[in-house]
């Protein structure tokens, strides 16, 4: 058990045999999204990837102080007895606690759920819950930091996968750092917003004007676009006139004021281009290219 992934998966599979949930879970909260980074079901078929709305949750009425961190018979308790997600799946008991970022802001819970109502004797083990959602706090904020770290590394090592002519990354450069971030939108629940560029006029320019005029496009299309990003996104050029850009960490709205960004910026600079994939954001098993394309 040597990262929060798997000591997650133990603690899970802890509070089904000691307090008898027949769902456990970790979190994450992202927007107004609620999804599932691990479980341990045995009879509701929630996977790894579900995706519930936050403000629907039990949890969310418990980090709000509506409700208890231990609900023995959560129909007892007001707001767990509206809360909506009692229309999409059967809870009859429930606990939960929230866990937190290094800088005290709300990563996700863990919690569980019954179908039935629970003994009462389950309040006793409130405190053992609150010191396993400590922990794993602590250790998720560990990772964060390594990640953090790690990130850096992983862009010093892909400077020298970078295209001669913009300084932007270059195709291998691109694909190593989208793995990368790939692992940790699965890890962590994070979003990711994939934008993939292609200019309009370069074979034009080449033909008309010569290679040197084409370079020089390029290269304007290029500054802009680094401009544009922001300073922790991935620019890359992936092709001869295709651009991608990886924002790490980026929510839709986030994503929907990149795209408004690049778009002005080429305009700014008199470059035409099409937008392959215009805004896609991607969580967990759905970030593969292609997938969940918002436009």
């Amino acid at each position: 058990m040597k990262d929060f992934e798997a000591v997650g998966r133990a603690v899970l599979a802890f509070l089904h045999r000691r307090m008898g949930f027949d769902l456990c879970m970790i979190t994450r909260t992202e927007g107004e999204d609620w999804i599932v980074l691990q479980s341990e079901d045995h009879s509701y078929g929630v996977e790894p990837g579900t995706v519930f709305r936050w403000a629907d949750s039990f949890c969310f009425e418990m980090v709000r102080g509506n409700g208890p961190r231990v609900a023995p018979v959560s129909e007892l308790v007001p707001a767990y007895a509206a809360a909506p997600i009692n229309r999409q799946v059967q809870i009859g008991a429930y606990v939960g606690i929230p866990l937190v970022c290094a800088d005290g802001s709300l990563f996700g819970t863990l919690c569980a759920i019954h179908p039935a109502s629970l003994p009462e004797s389950i309040l006793a083990e409130q405190e053992l819950v609150e010191l396993l959602g400590a922990m794993l706090s602590t250790l998720l904020q560990a990772e964060l930091r390594a990640v953090e770290e790690a990130r850096h590394l992983e862009r010093l090592q892909a400077e020298l996968l970078t295209d001669e002519l913009t300084h932007l990354y270059n195709r291998r450069g691109w694909d190593r750092l989208l793995a990368a971030e790939e692992d940790r939108c699965r890890r962590y629940g994070n979003s990711a917003a994939i934008l993939i560029i292609d200019l309009d006029e370069l074979k034009l320019i080449n033909d008309g004007r010569g290679h040197a005029e084409g370079d020089a496009h390029i290269v304007r299309a290029a500054v802009a676009l680094r401009q544009a990003a922001r300073s922790l996104d991935i620019v890359a050029r992936i092709g001869g006139d295709e651009f991608g850009i990886l924002s790490v960490e980026c929510d839709r709205a986030d994503g929907e004021a990149l795209l408004k960004r690049l778009r002005k910026a080429l305009d700014d600079v008199g470059v035409k281009a099409h937008w392959v994939w215009p805004s896609a954001i991607h969580r967990l098993d759905s970030w593969l290219l292609g997938k969940r394309l918002i436009n």
